[in-house]
């Protein structure tokens, strides 16, 4: 069965997106830690990051860099943090989220966007990559 990432990748399902390559795509967290957190995810599905070969797994940390300097350079923050955890979605993606404080980091604490932020935040980061 598709996971919701396949599903997002193949236009079955909205996303808030900010890039997309070939292999990788990247799309707004929508229940985010906060604004202009975001998910760069592979295209291929893979459950977990270190079943990914090495090239894979290096294309996607290249595809994240530039993402998160996207991310750096649009979104107020004091640094862009990243985590792997995926137990939540059984296809490898990396979270880079904009820090302020450690609760930024925590899943714990979550903010809540409207429509037209998420619109804004994913505008602004992508234009950021252009």
């Amino acid at each position: 069965m598709a996971s919701i990432f396949t599903k997002i990748i193949n236009g079955d399902i909205p996303c808030y997106k900010v890039a997309e390559d070939d292999d990788h795509i990247a799309f707004l967290d929508i229940n985010p830690n906060a604004k202009g957190h975001t998910l760069c995810v592979p295209k291929k599905e893979v459950d977990k990051i270190w079943d990914m070969d090495k090239e894979a797994y290096l294309n996607l940390m290249d595809f994240s860099y530039k993402v998160a300097t996207a991310i750096e350079s649009s979104v107020p923050c004091e640094r862009v943090g990243m985590t792997v955890i995926g137990l939540e979605v059984p296809h490898v993606h990396v979270h880079l989220i904009p820090l302020s404080s450690m609760k930024n980091a925590t899943f714990q604490h979550k903010v809540s966007l409207e429509k037209t932020e998420f619109e804004d935040v994913a505008k602004r980061i992508g234009e950021h990559l252009k």
